[in-house]
């Protein structure tokens, strides 16, 4: 049956849906009822205190002292904001080929009219701190502006060595601003802005912060807010020094996603209520038992580099002639469960198990179930026991209960 605007009218399905993508991750309850409260004036005293408390939050996040400016965007207006408050056009900018988003990152530069040096890689793993300092060695005219480098690649589910990258620019002695994308890391992966000498960090709210779409984020340091002031490239909306200016009251210079910015200060607290220490932890410890199902169905883990293996999500290589588009549809009809799909260079090659966000044991095992009984019917070749596989990594590595669970 359809409506008369012409969208198909089908029955719902029983249970709640299985968002199993590696973000937009799913948003719990309490997220959402936060984001209910009525809109305020976002020029008034009540305002004030939620963007002063957000502000203040997420640099936590971030674990900076720096700021962190906060757009109503998507991740990929965060992209295009580090680049264009730090750079000038023609000027030279290596970056790492890690994957489908390292690689649109790098066509957005170009676009804006910087000269990209893109050191090719095998999307199986993350930036190689040799190779980057190699080339920033061989730059004694300090012709790169930038190193740009994607921590979490969510194509590929391969996580990059960000500390390690930092120290490979120190031991070329080379000035370039670092800049790191951790869209899918922030709030899932142990990330460091401070710590690790990151000048622009660019994140969304869809992932770890376990939050809809729309709210976008550059955590600044000190030098990359002095290289701003001779930036050329062209900036209205993104411009830093204005939000900056802004938010030292609390307020922004242009309307603010109210009802978002109350979902993340919602987030925050939850994440503070767990510790960051153990949200990281859990979510390693997701993606180990995810990695023992797929090894025990005789399936490949597309990231190859065990230091390299991503806590936010696992991409799974089909066997050859299968295909995963096939394979993702054939799971959504009988499970309601969405997987990623292949981007770029493996679109069809693999699939992506999403274990990020609001996420525990038994959402992984449903997910795990699914993955099972939709290889078994799309007749993908694999062996059982998958499930069971993480079941037993899971109750291996069970978090100690409280003393006080204990005692009763």
């Amino acid at each position: 049956m359809k409506l008369s605007n012409g969208l198909a009218l089908n029955s719902h399905p029983s249970g709640r849906h299985f968002l199993q993508i590696p973000g937009p991750s799913t948003v719990p309850d309490r997220i959402l009822r936060a984001m209910d409260y009525p809109t305020i004036d976002h020029r008034g005293p009540e305002f004030q205190q939620l963007g002063k408390s957000v502000l203040a939050g997420i640099r936590k996040i971030f674990r900076t002292e720096s700021h962190v400016v906060i757009y109503p965007a998507s991740g990929t207006g965060a992209w295009e904001a580090a680049l264009v408050n730090t750079l000038s056009p023609g000027d030279t900018v290596l970056m790492c080929e890690t994957g489908h988003f390292a690689s649109l990152w790098k066509r957005m530069a170009e676009r804006l009219g910087l000269v990209v040096e893109f050191i090719p890689g095998d999307w199986r793993h993350g930036a190689d701190p040799a190779a980057i300092e190699a080339k920033l060695a061989a730059d004694p005219q300090h012709r790169y502006k930038a190193v740009c480098v994607v921590h979490n690649e969510t194509s590929t589910g391969v996580t990059s060595r960000i500390a390690d990258v930092r120290k490979a620019i120190d031991r070329a002695k080379h000035p370039a601003l670092f800049m790191v994308d951790t869209i899918s890391g922030l709030a899932s992966a142990d990330y460091r802005h401070d710590e690790w000498g990151v000048d622009v960090t660019v994140s969304g709210s869809q992932k770890g912060l376990m939050l809809p779409p729309g709210l976008s984020f550059n955590a600044i340091s000190a030098k990359a807010l002095e290289a701003s002031k001779n930036a050329k490239l062209p900036r209205a909306y993104w411009e830093w020094n204005e939000m900056i200016a802004s938010n030292a009251s609390g307020y922004f210079p242009s309307t603010p996603a109210t009802n978002l910015l109350y979902g993340l200060h919602e987030a925050i607290a939850m994440l503070h209520e767990e510790g960051l220490d153990n949200v990281f932890a859990r979510h390693k410890r997701h993606g180990e038992a995810t990695r023992a199902a797929v090894r025990a169905w005789g399936l490949e883990v597309l990231c190859l580099e065990p230091a390299e293996y991503s806590p936010v999500l696992t991409a799974v290589v089909m066997p050859e002639g299968h295909s995963a588009d096939a394979f993702r549809k054939i799971v959504l009809a009988n499970f309601n469960m969405s997987l990623g799909q292949g981007l770029g260079k493996v679109a069809g090659k693999v699939f992506r198990i999403g274990h990020l966000g609001d996420f525990n044991d038994l959402t992984l095992m449903g997910t795990l179930a699914g993955v099972e009984m939709g290889l078994g019917l799309s007749g993908v070749p694999h062996r059982k026991g998958g499930v069971l596989a993480a079941m037993e990594h899971l109750a291996a590595t069970a978090p100690a209960a409280p003393a006080s669970e204990k005692a009763a």
